[in-house]
């Protein structure tokens, strides 16, 4: 037999090590490829996932565009006076002098030429704005028809047929043989209602006021009133409102005249404002949809927009914008009926495409019809038509899907319907269809930081003091049990702790608000006061206390503490705060109270963010090298003095990152900051108020906005906001860190 240590057994033993060498390299190169497969497969679905935020983003900015459709001449005889289009685009319909011609778009024939009954010898010398419903049309002899043309859509051998008619209504008799000028007509809640331009100074106010009682059938009353303005120029143009409220006239003078319609039989003038530019004539008004703001044009080619606001003096109009200016007169507005936008034309043919949130002209454009005088936006906000006084009749492709986004409407402030000065806003949806969009992502980075900041304000002290303790004075076997237990805390569900935070922490904190702003003040009293006494113990009992496992005598101590504040709390607010804080902060502060608010997500998101930051700077502490701390106490410093001055510093760069972790951890946070607070987009730094974060937008709006849609896109800018501003902080976090890892390393 050969013996082991013979020959043969050496070059046994040194092939097998030889083999094992082999088989580790052999495994290590397969674990580094796997392990640099993973990093490269998550920094690709990284990148993936902001590749597809942003796709979504970019059609925000890319800006609109327009293109002729079709140029047609239609054989009228006479110039139209008002233009309106279906929604398919298929069928025009224009008002002459002699009727109403409904002709094809793709080619300008005529289908159908109706002459209004009981025309007779008048001919028609006025319209009112189309698109908003029936409209009214104004005869020389001073009587107004109602007329509406609706469009009937079916499906024949699997095509679409559209087909107009003209329904028209009891005339109204405005001013009775005298030639009406300009008009605005409107069917109210009190009935139809017409106000004219009769004279040169004078408005007509003419209608059929309904009344319906509880029982019987409506009573209907014939209305005229007259109303002679005190202006400077002549009347020029006049609007109304759809409810009947407010007519709106523009003078020669450049002025805006408001006029009460509230009792159509006795008209009331309000006041006057300087609408046009150094006493320009006023050429054109109109009102934007849900007739909240008031479009005037003026002689010198002005443009500008008017909040409607009836407690604002002289006129209930405030100025809100002022558009890029027209080369010519500006003769006609067409306002969509989609959203906050409209079309200005110029007598030159110059079209401007604006939009009245933002305040921009967004295109200027040459239709390069002479003397155009009738336009309209169609339906669906993709394209407009403009007639000329020959026949020329000009289709327009328009492609605007996202005008009220810009950067100043995003984060800055906006001045929207209804509101007297600018403000950050964040409302998506409204309850009626001529709802402005206020997309203001400001009150949502607000929220988000208000968020982070109280619950870090809650979490940051009681996890970097805990990690500090447990690291340097625990008994190690406590340390092995409380370690773990709040590691585990981490694997909470952060909607069960939403949960229980909006449905038992939030009306618990409510009652108990005093008490815990006193707990700051009271559990260190207790702890001091425990202090003192155990230093009046006999060396021989604290000597059976094993060092590190103060916190069991601590912990009664803190609990003695809590329950002192809530009992002093409920004593301060019966003797010093009325017996009702919530009274009380409304009448001495002006602060409301809300019970889902930043105090109940300090503390609850608190709760979520403390096992991150307490194992991380407890790693970072316990890995401090033992003789820097041992050098430290041989010098003669305490072990606190150690602990602050030597550990705590080595450590800081862990603890840093670990702080850092727990911002992402709440700034990305979501179920518990939906349902622990009132989710209201609120720019308020109190604590008693509740706000709304980007996380919890994006969760609530996102399944209900509609794809595509502006909505839909912003939403997706404020996840990749929070994606840019995790990377940021990320990356600063981490060049501090390694600034500070630099610092100390030499220790």
């Amino acid at each position: 037999m050969l013996e082991p240590g013979g020959p043969l057994g050496g070059v046994r033993l040194a092939d097998r090590s030889r083999a094992s060498l082999g088989r580790r390299r052999r495994l290590d190169r397969v674990a580094r490829r796997v392990v640099a497969l993973g990093g490269v497969l998550v920094i690709t679905s990284i990148l993936a996932i902001l590749f597809v935020i942003a796709a979504e983003v970019v059609p925000l900015v890319q800006p609109p565009f327009a293109g002729p459709r079709a140029k047609v001449r239609v054989p009228l005889s006479m110039p139209p006076l008002a233009v309106g289009v279906d929604e398919y685009r298929e069928l025009v319909y224009l008002v002459t002098a002699r009727g109403v011609s409904v002709v094809r778009a793709v080619d300008g024939a005529v289908l159908r030429a109706v002459s209004l009954d009981g025309l007779g010898a008048a001919r028609i010398v006025a319209t009112s704005a189309l698109g908003r419903g029936p409209f009214g049309v104004g005869l020389s002899d001073g009587r107004v028809i109602p007329v509406e043309v609706r469009f009937n859509v079916r499906f024949q051998d699997g095509r679409r047929v559209n087909e107009a008619e003209l329904v028209a209504g009891t005339p109204i008799d405005a001013s009775v043989g005298r030639s009406l000028r300009h008009l605005a007509y409107a069917v109210t809640p009190r009935g139809p209602l017409v106000v004219a331009v009769t004279g040169p100074r004078e408005l007509t106010v003419a209608g059929v006021r309904e009344s319906r009682p509880l029982a019987g059938p409506s009573r209907r009353e014939a209305v005229r009133a007259t109303a002679a303005l005190r202006v400077d120029g002549e009347v020029t143009q006049v609007v109304m409102d759809g409810r009947g409220d407010y007519a709106y006239a523009g003078t020669s003078a450049g002025e805006v005249v408001s006029v009460a319609l509230a009792d159509p039989s006795a008209p009331v003038q309000r006041g006057i404002v300087a609408a046009g530019g150094s006493s320009v004539s006023i050429s054109a008004l109109g009102l934007l949809l849900g007739d909240r703001t008031l479009l005037v044009g003026d002689a010198a080619g002005g443009v500008s927009t008017w909040l409607i606001l009836p407690d604002v003096e002289p006129a209930g109009l405030l100025r809100a914008h002022v558009y890029a200016p027209h080369t010519g007169p500006v003769v006609a507005f067409a306002p969509s009926r989609r959203d906050k936008g409209f079309l200005s034309v110029d007598a030159s043919g110059g079209v401007h495409v604006n939009y009245a949130t933002t305040g921009r002209t967004l295109l200027v454009l040459r239709a390069g019809i002479e003397g155009a005088g009738a336009m309209t936006y169609a339906p669906k906000a993709d394209g407009f038509l403009i007639a000329g006084p020959h026949g020329q009749l000009q289709d327009w492709d328009l492609h605007n899907p996202h005008p009220q986004v810009t950067l100043r409407t995003l984060f800055g402030k906006v001045l929207y319907e209804g509101y007297r000065e600018p403000a950050y806003v964040w409302q998506s949806t409204g309850g009626t269809d001529d709802f402005e969009e206020k997309l203001s992502l400001t009150p949502l980075v607000f929220g988000t930081l208000k968020g982070t900041f109280y619950a870090l304000l809650v979490a940051v002290p009681l996890a970097i003091l805990g990690a500090l303790y447990a690291s340097q004075f625990m008994h190690p076997t406590l340390r092995g049990i409380v370690k773990p237990v709040v590691e585990i805390m981490a694997a909470l569900p952060s909607v069960v702790l939403g949960f229980l935070a909006g449905l038992w922490l939030a009306p618990m904190l409510a009652r108990v608000v005093p008490g815990v702003f006193l707990m700051p003040v009271f559990i260190p009293l207790c702890v001091l006061a425990a202090l003192l006494l155990w230093r009046w113990v006999p060396a021989r009992v604290r000597r059976r206390l094993r060092p590190g496992t103060e916190v069991a005598l601590l912990l009664p101590v803190v609990c003695l503490g809590g329950w002192l504040a809530l009992r002093a709390g409920s004593a301060v607010e019966a003797a010093l705060l009325g017996g009702d804080y919530h009274a009380w902060l409304l009448r001495t502060l002006g602060i409301t109270y809300d019970q889902r608010n930043s105090l109940v997500v300090g503390f609850a998101m608190g709760f979520a963010v403390i096992p991150i930051i307490f194992t991380i700077s407890e790693d970072a502490l316990s890995s401090v090298p033992p003789s820097l701390a041992a050098g430290s106490l041989a010098l003669g410093a305490t072990r606190w003095q150690t602990a602050l001055r030597v550990v705590l510093p080595t450590a800081s760069p862990g603890i840093f990152s670990a702080v850092m972790i727990g911002f992402g951890r709440a700034v990305g946070e979501t179920m518990i900051v939906l349902m622990a607070t009132g989710n209201t987009p609120v720019m308020d730094w109190s604590i008693f108020n509740g706000f709304r974060a980007l996380s919890a937008n994006v969760a609530v709006e996102l399944p209900e906005a509609p794809v595509g849609q502006t909505l839909y896109r912003v939403l997706f800018l404020a996840a990749l906001l929070l994606f840019a501003l995790t990377f940021v902080v990320n990356t600063a976090a981490e060049i501090v860190r390694l600034r500070l890892r630099r610092r100390y390393q030499t220790l």
